[in-house]
């Protein structure tokens, strides 16, 4: 058992570490304050293969190993939630479906594209006011006309919808009436460009304002009938196969994020001082930050544990549910005592880890809510 990364892994963080310190983080409040999307570090990113972590290097990707990929959201999230998640949506959400469902033909026209300086982001849309956890009660609907499908229906909670070239939209193409079965989904690779694709105005948000959400209409939208995304009436394991990925990325975020904070108030710790001593010397601050360090390093190995299952190709359906689960819990208590340890100053917008609580609220939402996760772990447990 070795629970060290390899020189490669050790390299990249540092090197992603140096990037994120001086493209991302300075901007990080900028960014939450305005909503505009950081799109100037962005495009430095394709440099260091943040646009494409897991594509093949064929298609201009970087083609890593899930642990790097794991290493690289985390960074990004102590950088910018924000930035973080639009980055984290692209590569899972956008990327990731094209890359394991996509024909010859698509991964060709969208992943040089989408990996690119050049291009904007990818992203999914499943979400809609009827259908959140149960996916089995999506709406929107694809009819296959010629060789185009129609597509009308509304999404919400849509990531990355203004500043992507495309999104993977879950669609009803079973024209059998009252079909609600699992084969009546289907996913459909949609340019955001297409005429009927009417994005809304940005969702007004707790935190991560510098992701932008949206929710989206589509109005008779036609798209080719080849930018169906592997067999017809297969979205739905195509979807719980993506979002157990996801569940990693989404771990990596919220991880992220508690280390941001952590390390914030370490250094507001040392600073500080109360009756003559930093309050760090103070048993109540230093129990708090004692919990936050061997918490956050728990999160980081359960993390660690399923990417590196899944790398090695075996089933990690349940630990990364764990994972995610551990790792968003971890986060939301991390980064709230972090505004305690701060007093007053912490809920202060001044101050990051007011923005670090804003943020890491999502996680245990997207993804799975942890109380889905439970339910998915449970059913795991009986079967073992």
């Amino acid at each position: 058992m070795n629970f060290d990364l390899n020189n490669e892994q050790r390299d990249f963080r540092s090197v992603i570490h140096r990037f994120m310190e001086n493209e991302v983080r300075p901007k990080a409040h900028h960014t939450d304050e305005t909503h505009e999307f950081n799109w100037d570090a962005t495009r430095k990113m394709a440099d260091l293969g943040l646009k494409g972590l897991q594509a093949p290097m064929e298609y201009g990707g970087a083609e890593m190993d899930t642990i790097s990929a794991t290493i690289a959201t985390e960074e990004l999230a102590w950088a910018c939630g924000s930035t973080s998640l639009a980055i984290s949506a692209h590569n899972c959400l956008g990327i990731g479906p094209i890359v394991d469902f996509g024909t010859d033909a698509q991964k060709e026209k969208w992943l040089p594209l989408l990996t690119s300086k050049e291009g904007k982001l990818g992203g999914i849309m499943l979400t809609e006011p009827g259908a959140g956890s149960d996916l089995r009660n999506v709406k929107t609907k694809a009819q296959l006309r010629g060789n185009e499908w129609v597509i009308n229906g509304s999404k919400m909670w849509a990531t990355n919808a203004s500043i992507a070239e495309c999104m993977t939209v879950l669609c009803r193409t079973n024209d059998n009436k009252g079909d609600e079965g699992s084969h009546a989904l289907s996913h459909i690779i949609v340019p955001m460009d297409t005429p009927g694709v009417l994005i809304g105005p940005p969702e007004k948000k707790m935190g991560l304002n510098g992701s932008p959400t949206h929710a989206v209409t589509f109005d008779n939208a036609h798209v080719p009938a080849d930018n169906l995304l592997g067999e017809r009436g297969a979205g739905l394991p195509q979807t719980l196969a993506t979002l157990t990925k996801g569940r990693i990325s989404i771990g990596s975020l919220a991880l992220g994020l508690a280390q941001a904070a952590y390390d914030a108030s370490m250094q507001y710790a040392k600073e500080r001082k109360t009756m003559g001593k930093p309050i760090g010397e103070h048993q109540a601050v230093a129990f708090m930050l004692a919990d936050m360090a061997t918490e956050v390093q728990a999160a980081r190995h359960m993390l660690y544990w399923a990417a590196w299952l899944k790398d090695e190709g075996r089933p990690y359906a349940k630990e990364a549910g764990m994972a995610k689960l551990l790792a968003t819990d971890i986060s939301e208590k991390t980064c709230r005592n972090a505004i305690q340890i701060h007093g007053g100053f912490g809920y202060s917008r001044e101050f990051d880890v007011e923005r670090f609580y804003r943020d890491t609220r999502l996680m245990s939402i997207g993804e799975g809510t942890s109380e889905i996760l439970r339910m998915v772990i449970g059913r795991h447990l009986m079967k073992d």
